[in-house]
């Protein structure tokens, strides 16, 4: 269906203008001036095969390709008979060209600790690690699992499964016995990487002994490999168990890679399923470094001397999307940080920028909307000149953060660029080129090199430009996922057959006038009221508004007339009280901008949302609190799982 609207989002996207890149700063991208990147986006669109081919050929293969594209969605393959690997690639290639010293990775720990590695130094660790792997027998196609935070040492176990053609699976350190049961009794790996325990907002959380309990019911693994993070001092079992300090110590510094078919898994990812069982997303570990290398480079503009940020959890894999592949793949220097991004401080975020002079930042629309609830007062005493792109991912992001985020924190001298991907698309299939496309306040941008994405109909026909509809890609490109993990059908059932021969986005977004796309949210966070479709981003902008509201999330609520109605759940900004006032001026806001039809029912106020690491707010806990009272279930993969009890009390109280 076409899914009709109450003038919000029309109302943002026609605001909405383009901010066009200064020829000065456009001269200074890989391409030099828009013009040649618009003609590099148009040849990947109309001539994928061609422009594929000639990405991939700017990294290092073993042995040719017989054919660059083959298959249509479903199944579909690239670079068919290609021998290359993913490893090589992100860390010898750089070597051989004489950037052995540079700086690779800079990892700073919640408690200040730090340690650097050189692209030398980082591949002499891979190479051990990926010994201490084949001692356990770890061959091509095995399944390993990696259960840490972010440490130097995530990096290191994941770069050595790529160097072994190991099949990897990160899982969010964070999460409980039963989602890492979940997702272990899935995957079945042959060795799991985990750490004693792990610091989370100053609290030690260990981590072996969920993996000791848990590991009693999956035959299929023979070791445990564990950092020695924080000297807890765990069980170990003699035999299956090792210290990772201990093993690298009797280890040569030399593996050869593994010659890997460009086709063959490299990487399983879970993610929440509709059922409730987590489905295991399965990529191409070659494919997910080609596309992520050109999406670094164009759209970062990723140079030499780059220090790049990714504020993400290696538990998602938007950390292996910019942090691992995109940045390594293009020779920069990433830096990781094993906290939140406001603790132990709430300016950490402004503390590590200034200390590693970070230039190029990826992370989260409430991220930014976290910094700009602290006001203009915390950025002066830190200088942040060294800022030059900010991107984004993870949720819709509203027009007045984007303007904060480019005109305060950037000075007016930023890019700003926000993207949509899934973990079922790697990377970010709409974005746009750092200082080579033209800026939106609000959008996802442009169907970006080699997509072809469409917003459609139930019948899968295009709509009018300016309607809402269904997000669709119409075509293969090398890092969408191949299958679920042992799941081949539930594939075909989740993506494929909504709309015939097209990826079913699950997401509601609509394309404007000028070719950039909007998305609105998740099908099923979108609601009718009365009849009437609301998104969630279109109601969250107009409650963003308000002077006073930093964070906003916007559910439908089930009600006997209407059909459901919205409640909203906003957070305060610094300097401001949350009173009747707030929730007054939040009302009017919404019915100025949006109509009647959408004034809400309820507006709580909370001290903090439900949140992943990554930041993205979870509207589904929240409907389920506001609707039943209570979360059922699993809740420990949230950035602060105890929001969830602060908020059930506001609700409580305003219920009563």
């Amino acid at each position: 269906m076409v899914h009709s609207d109450v003038g919000g989002i029309q109302d943002i996207v026609k605001a909405s203008k383009l901010v066009y890149p200064s020829k000065g700063e456009q001269k200074k991208t890989n391409l030099g001036d828009s013009e040649a990147f618009q003609a590099l986006l148009k040849k990947s669109q109309e001539d994928p095969e061609t422009f594929w081919a000639e990405v991939a050929n700017e990294l290092h293969w073993f042995e040719p390709w017989e054919e660059t594209m083959s298959g249509e969605l479903p199944d579909f393959e690239f670079f068919r008979g290609g021998v290359s690997n993913p490893c090589y690639n992100l860390i010898d290639r750089h070597i051989e060209n004489g950037a052995g010293n540079r700086t690779a990775l800079i990892w700073e720990g919640e408690d200040g600790t730090s340690s650097f590695y050189t692209y030398n130094m980082l591949l002499a660790e891979v190479n051990r690690f990926a010994n201490v792997l084949k001692s356990f027998g770890v061959q091509k196609g095995d399944p390993v699992a990696i259960y840490l935070p972010n440490l130097a040492e995530s990096f290191i176990a994941i770069l050595a499964c790529f160097r072994l053609g190991a099949v990897y699976s990160t899982i969010f350190s964070g999460f409980s016995e039963q989602s890492l049961r979940d997702r272990l009794q899935a995957f079945e790996p042959k060795v799991v990487v985990t750490a004693d325990a792990g610091l989370r907002r100053g609290k030690v959380i260990p981590l072996k002994e969920k993996v000791d309990i848990v590991i009693q019911d999956i035959p299929t693994v023979e070791g445990v490999i564990v950092v020695d993070r924080l000297g807890t001092s765990p069980v170990m079992e003699i035999g299956r168990d090792v210290w990772w300090h201990e093993e690298r110590k009797s280890v040569s510094i030399h593996c050869e890679p593994t010659p890997i078919e460009a086709n063959e898994p490299g990487i399983v990812f879970y993610t929440s399923g509709t059922t409730g069982k987590p489905k295991g997303v399965v990529h191409s570990g070659i494919a997910f470094v080609v596309q992520n290398y050109i999406y670094g480079k164009y759209h970062m503009n990723h140079q030499p001397d780059d220090v790049f940020w990714c504020t993400a959890d290696v538990g998602w894999l938007t950390m292996h999307i910019w942090g691992v592949a995109g940045s390594l793949a293009n020779g920069v220097t990433t830096v990781v940080y094993e906290g939140a991004p406001n603790y132990p401080e709430q300016d950490r975020f402004y503390q590590i920028i200034e200390k590693y002079r970070v230039n190029k930042l990826f992370t989260a629309p409430t991220a930014l909307r976290m910094l700009k609830s602290l006001g203009e007062k915390a950025l002066e005493s830190y200088d942040l000149s060294c800022l030059d792109v900010i991107s984004l991912v993870g949720e819709p992001f509203d027009p007045e953060t984007w303007h904060w985020t480019r005109d305060v924190l950037g000075r007016g001298k930023i890019n700003v660029n926000n993207t949509w991907g899934q973990t079922e698309t790697a990377g970010t299939p709409l974005a746009g080129a750092a200082w080579l496309t033209p800026m939106k306040p609000g959008s996802a941008g442009v169907a970006f090199l080699g997509i072809d994405a469409a917003v459609v109909d139930a019948a899968g026909e295009p709509v009018p430009p300016g309607t809402l509809g269904n997000l669709v890609i119409r075509k293969p490109f090398p890092m969408l996922c191949r299958t679920l993990w042992k799941e081949p059908q539930r594939y075909y059932e989740q993506y494929f057959s909504q709309v015939e021969g097209n990826y079913y986005a699950s997401d509601i977004a609509l394309v404007d006038e000028d070719g950039y796309f909007w998305v609105v949210g998740r099908s099923d966070d979108a609601f009718n009221v009365s009849g009437h479709r609301l998104s969630t981003m279109e109601m969250e902008s107009a409650v963003l508004e308000v002077p006073g509201v930093s964070e906003a999330a916007v559910i439908g609520a089930p009600d006997k007339i209407k059909g459901e109605v919205p409640v909203i759940f906003v957070t305060v900004a610094e300097g401001y009280d949350g009173d009747e006032g707030l929730r007054q001026k939040v009302e009017e806001s919404i019915v100025n901008s949006i109509g009647q039809i959408a004034r809400p029912r309820e507006i709580f106020i909370v001290e903090a949302m439900p949140k992943t690491v990554s930041g993205k707010i979870m509207r589904r806990l929240l409907k389920e609190l506001q609707v039943t009272g209570e979360v059922a279930g699993d809740v420990t993969g949230l950035e602060d799982p105890a929001a969830i009890d602060r908020i059930k009390e506001v609700v409580t109280v305003k219920k009563v």
